[in-house]
């Protein structure tokens, strides 16, 4: 492929997942924002957290990440703890609610991107069924 067909593609695919991203982060009830949902999911996913590692896999700064825990404890959605390890530090953790919430976002969301896809006829469903592993590699190319 050469280089401005490429080049052609990254903007139509940032621009594509931006756009569908925000329109299905609008979906359904209110709710926590998203870096707060991105950094529960992560939470639910990693068990208990310290803040600085949770920073680092959400790509954002301590301090932010700090707002956004704080605002998860405030809301029930997760809880603080002290590390074993070294008791000056604390580790995040999901509770129950949190988990419970998240399960409901994204079950909003799942459920009005399915009915978008099954809007699209068949032949665009079978190019994105296709384009999964290509989008799915892109997830984990770091280089």
């Amino acid at each position: 492929m050469e280089q401005s067909s490429t080049e052609d593609t990254a903007a139509r695919l940032f621009l594509a997942v931006g756009r569908l991203s925000r329109s299905l982060r609008q979906t359904g009830a209110p709710g926590p924002g998203h870096g707060a949902i991105s950094a529960l999911a992560t939470l639910v996913a990693s068990g208990p957290v310290r803040l600085g590692d949770l920073a680092a896999k959400e790509g954002v700064a301590a301090a932010t990440m700090s707002r956004i825990v704080a605002s998860l404890v405030e809301a029930g959605y997760a809880r603080r703890e002290p590390d074993p390890a070294d008791r000056r530090a604390w580790l995040a953790t999901a509770t129950e609610e949190g988990e419970r919430t998240l399960r409901g976002v994204r079950s909003t969301r799942v459920h009005e991107l399915n009915r978008r896809i099954e809007r699209l006829p068949d032949d665009l469903r079978e190019a994105l069924a296709a384009a999964l592993p290509a989008l799915e590699a892109l997830l984990t190319d770091t280089e």
